[in-house]
């Protein structure tokens, strides 16, 4: 009897109407079956020369076999840039560079990446110091920073196109940014 009478009240359908759309825009916002879910990625990373397949050696007339074997890419792309991630809000492990392919763009590539999965991940080049510690997690948006797109995946190998206009030569790490919460997951210093 109390509670049918409980239900006739206004108030009461009032309060259940905003509980409601509390929990519907919690939900939306927060996102927290992304914490219990992975998307893992696997692109093709760039081959990056190294020393002894770029060249053949000083006074050989002819290239090495490993030279020789390796593919047209493994001559043109090199190594710009790179670092091991830190954790910051949520474990990140990995590491990160950039590359110059062999047509002169650049890319940055994240190598065995593993963080949390979490809403609206971006990954950010930026002027601003890794730091380790909660010190660390929110200095990426006090600078400089480019945008490369969404994170494709928490875990895994991926790559993004540096648009041509971006200086380089002052973005000295990336960061795992949740946009959402102003917050890094994770970052590396570039070097």
């Amino acid at each position: 009897m109390l509670i049918r009478r409980l239900f006739r009240t206004p108030l009461t359908w009032f309060a259940i109407t905003v509980l409601a759309a509390g929990s519907a825009f919690g939900l939306y916002w927060f996102q927290p079956w992304k914490l219990l879910t992975d998307a893992e990625v696997a692109e093709r990373l760039t081959v990056v020369a190294t020393p002894a397949t770029s060249a053949a050696p000083t006074g050989s007339a002819t290239p090495t076999a490993s030279a020789a074997s390796a593919s047209p890419d493994a001559t043109a792309a090199t190594l710009v840039s790179s670092g091991e991630f830190i954790s910051h809000e949520h474990d990140t492990s990995g590491s990160a560079r950039i590359v110059r392919t062999a047509d002169g763009q650049h890319r940055l590539e994240l190598v065995g990446l593993n963080t949390s999965n979490g809403p609206d991940l971006r990954v950010w080049l930026t002027d601003q110091p890794v730091i380790e510690g909660r010190d660390g997690w929110h200095v990426f948006d006090d600078g400089r920073w480019v945008e490369l797109g969404r994170l494709k995946g928490n875990l895994g190998d991926q790559g993004y196109a540096i648009p041509d206009d971006v200086e380089l030569s002052d973005l000295t790490s990336v960061s795992i940014w949740c946009k959402r919460f102003a917050v890094s997951f994770g970052a590396a210093t570039l070097g």
